[in-house]
């Protein structure tokens, strides 16, 4: 058997390896001598050194198909083409009050943004059926912040997740729903400050303090109520 030139023919380390193997059946048939059969084992070597990097699947089957998917191929990691919009977006949706404040201590900046979104689509539509990648943008996070937040938020007990698989086929959107009560009363309440009412009796201003220009005596305020004054000079008389 001609080593040499199958060792040259070789393409695969399968195919290194089947050399090899005649090589030493060879050898223990008697049919080569022990210098020979060193020698060739050192060309084996070498061949499988020389083979390996290029020993890839396209190379061991090049006439197999690859198998069709129904799924869309897998997004690569992408940024944000404004860090500091999205920075500047997160931080403002983070510090609207997307919820009660006792609440709200038990999550971090970016994850109160996602929150934020998440609560004005309940507010909107009675649930959020927006893709991760929709609400992660929305809040200026990326994909797996936004997904580590409902999931926390769900294992508090403040929301629940209903996944929509179908086999076969890409999934459809989770629809992620809030059943805290407390959370619940908070979005109704809505974002917006009510406005004093003046008529109300509640809302009293306060007396109106007047500096004195006395030697160091207070002035009373119209009121009769005495004010807080500073120590003024008297006035040329």
């Amino acid at each position: 058997m001609d080593f040499a030139a199958a060792l040259e023919g070789a393409r695969t380390l399968a195919h290194i390896d089947d050399i090899a193997r005649d090589l030493w059946r060879v050898h223990g048939d008697g049919l080569i001598a022990d210098a020979d059969a060193e020698r060739v084992a050192a060309q084996v070597e070498e061949a499988r050194r020389r083979i390996r990097p290029a020993d890839t699947v396209a190379v061991r089957a090049p006439r197999v198909p690859r198998a069709a998917s129904n799924f869309p191929p897998r997004r690569r990691h992408c940024a944000s083409p404004d860090r500091l919009a999205s920075r500047t977006r997160r931080r403002r949706l983070a510090s609207s009050g997307p919820m009660p404040p006792a609440l709200a201590s038990g999550f971090t900046e970016g994850q109160r943004a996602v929150l934020r979104v998440v609560a004005d689509e309940v507010r909107a539509k009675g649930s959020c059926t927006l893709p991760l990648a929709a609400i992660a943008a929305r809040a200026g996070v990326c994909v797996t912040l936004a997904r580590d937040a409902i999931r926390l938020a769900a294992g508090d007990g403040l929301a629940v997740i209903i996944e929509r698989r179908r086999r076969g086929r890409p999934n459809l959107t989770n629809i992620v729903r809030i059943i805290s009560r407390e959370w619940l009363a908070w979005i109704a309440r809505g974002t917006g400050y009510k406005k004093p009412d003046p008529t109300d009796n509640r809302c009293k201003t306060l007396p109106k303090i007047v500096a004195s220009t006395d030697k160091g005596q207070p002035k009373k305020s119209p009121n009769g109520q005495g004010g807080v004054c500073s120590q003024g000079r008297s006035g040329p008389s």
